[in-house]
């Protein structure tokens, strides 16, 4: 690339939720924005969770110059580490999102220490070709920004996750006035967040909660449990501020939440009143209504604090009849089972359960809907528009709402997929092929984090069809079986000692003796032909499709 070339490559985070990652490239200069991951679908099972590939990245990793994030929330900072285990590059955010970063990396073990650039919004920072700056956005976690990065072919304004929310519970407005300046002086193309591009109005302000929660503090009679985003630093103070009005002392419950709040108050985002915070241990001590409980696990986690908690399973915390219990948070899409299985746990043990949509609301999103968006584009009135982060829907709907800035300047709008690439010059600007992307799936538990395709195409097939263990005893001297083969299964239903059994025996011993003596002698074969033969007597009695996994013994 010698040419006045820009390419702006989404590795992930279009077409999908989560797993938002950018890469932006001038010549041989690359800087990547954000490294998020996303929590599995259903179908993935036992994996944890799913990263974008970096195929892309590492085949260039000698033009890779830099990460930067913009805010400290899972689906943009989650995939840091492994990103920093293969591409060694410094990495800029805010104080509070490299420290969010910086406490998931004590769980890996990095061969290097990361070389972390704090920055704050206005400072401008040059990396290469590039110069960006770093604007204030509102939205559900502090210390978010957008950012403008100027090439030699122009600004490129990324939005990251925004809301435009005129009264900030921190008093911290969204920079409205720096997107207007470059808005004016020209701007070559605008990324921009489309989650909520299917909402129409304006997305309520975080002081909206206040009222809904002054409610449930005023009427309460016993003990207040509230979970939230552990990332949700203006619910928690307000969750804090209430406590301490109300004379309540608070609980903090959960890993995350416990963690989280730990680095915001250590930053000076976070205040606790004095006397507020109560351990864990004494929080069943106090009379019922002086205690609130801020815990983590909206989702219904299995093993989250909430829903240990749910089931009489945590070693501080109970939930008894009469308490309160308020899920202030959004039910993300696929998590429906799980909350309202622990919200039946809590409803049978007496307590009054508040979740889900109600006026006032008890939650408000962190993303802008349509007249945020709509406010953005007329401010920006970029010469190209690319809609990011959200699936298909929601990133056509969001450049049909650019539409009418055709007559201001908008030369075209790309829908674009993950892995295409946008390319811009002097001629302007076009979708130009695509790169190597896709998901990698993180099993934690395991002995190689990554967990290969084939892996969860078993899983899923052992879930549905259930395994088959043919267990044949041969001897080893004669080359004959010793008796009938043995046949065992898990999760696939067979009457011990029926016809069906009988005759999967029988199959078994005839594979065996209609092989030649080489066959015999090679088990790697042997074991193909009994699964083979095996295979089509199930499949044809019982239209099921279990893993047949032949076992035999030498004796």
């Amino acid at each position: 690339m010698t040419d006045r070339k820009l390419q702006v490559i989404p590795l992930g985070g279009l077409g999908e939720f989560g797993m938002n990652m950018t890469a932006i490239r001038y010549g041989d200069d690359i800087i990547v924005v954000d490294s998020g991951m996303m929590f599995p679908e259903a179908e993935l099972l036992g994996v944890d969770l799913v990263m974008p590939d970096l195929t892309f990245l590492k085949e260039n990793q000698q033009f890779v110059r830099a990460l930067i994030l913009t805010h400290g929330h899972e689906d943009h900072i989650g995939a840091t580490p492994y990103f920093l285990s293969d591409i060694r590059v410094p990495v800029y955010g805010t104080d509070f999102t490299l420290a969010l970063v910086d406490r998931r990396l004590e769980e890996y073990e990095l061969e290097q220490a990361p070389e972390f650039v704090h920055v704050k919004p206005k400072q401008i920072v040059e990396i290469g070709p590039f110069k960006i700056e770093f604007i204030h956005v509102t939205h559900s976690i502090v210390s978010a920004v957008a950012l403008a990065i100027t090439t030699p072919l122009g600004v490129i304004i990324h939005t990251g996750d925004f809301k435009v929310d005129p009264t900030p519970t921190d008093n911290e407005l969204f920079d409205l006035h720096t997107l207007a300046d470059y808005g004016k002086r020209g701007v070559l193309l605008l990324l921009s967040d489309s989650t909520n591009s299917d909402r129409p109005g304006y997305t309520e302000s975080e002081r909206a909660v206040r009222p809904r929660m002054e409610e449930i503090f005023s009427r309460a009679e016993r003990r207040i449990v509230v979970s939230c985003f552990s990332s949700s630093i203006h619910r928690i103070q307000l969750i804090l501020d209430l406590s301490h009005e109300y004379n309540r002392r608070v609980a903090v419950i959960g890993r995350s939440m416990v963690s989280v709040t730990e680095i915001a108050h250590s930053l000076g985002l976070l205040e606790i009143p004095d006397d507020t915070l109560l351990r864990p241990q004494d929080a069943m001590d106090l009379p019922p209504d002086k205690v609130t409980i801020l815990i983590s696990g909206t989702q219904g986690e299995p093993m989250s604090a909430l829903a240990r908690v749910a089931v009489d399973n945590h070693k501080h915390i109970a939930v008894e009849a009469g308490d309160t219990v308020a899920l202030s948070s959004r039910i993300i899409p696929g998590n429906e089972k799980a909350i309202y299985r622990m919200i039946d746990h809590m409803s049978r043990r007496g307590a009054e359960v508040l979740y889900g949509t109600m006026n006032p609301p008890l939650h408000v999103s962190g993303h802008g809907s349509m007249e945020e968006m709509k406010l953005l584009l007329n401010l920006v009135r970029p010469r190209y528009f690319m809609p990011i982060h959200g699936e298909f829907r929601q990133l056509s709907k969001h450049a049909r709402l650019a539409e009418h800035l055709r007559f201001a300047g908008l030369k075209d709008s790309f829908i674009m997929e993950s892995g295409e690439i946008l390319e811009i010059d002097d001629r302007g600007a076009r979708k130009s092929g695509k790169v190597t992307v896709g998901r990698v799936c993180i099993d934690s538990g395991s002995v190689d984090d990554v967990v290969e395709e084939m892996v969860i195409r078993d899983r899923r097939h052992l879930s549905e069809d259930g395994i088959v263990l043919p267990i044949i005893a041969i001897n080893r001297h004669t080359g004959r079986i010793e008796n009938l083969p043995e046949i065992v299964s898990r999760g696939f239903a067979v009457a011990e000692g029926g016809e069906f059994v009988d005759t999967a025996r029988q199959i078994v011993v005839k594979t065996l003796e209609s092989s030649n003596q080489e066959e015999k002698t090679d088990w790697g074969v042997m074991k193909e032909k009994i699964r083979a033969d095996l295979k089509r007597y199930i499949v044809k009695q019982t239209s099921r499709r279990p893993l047949i996994m032949p076992v035999i013994l030498e004796v």
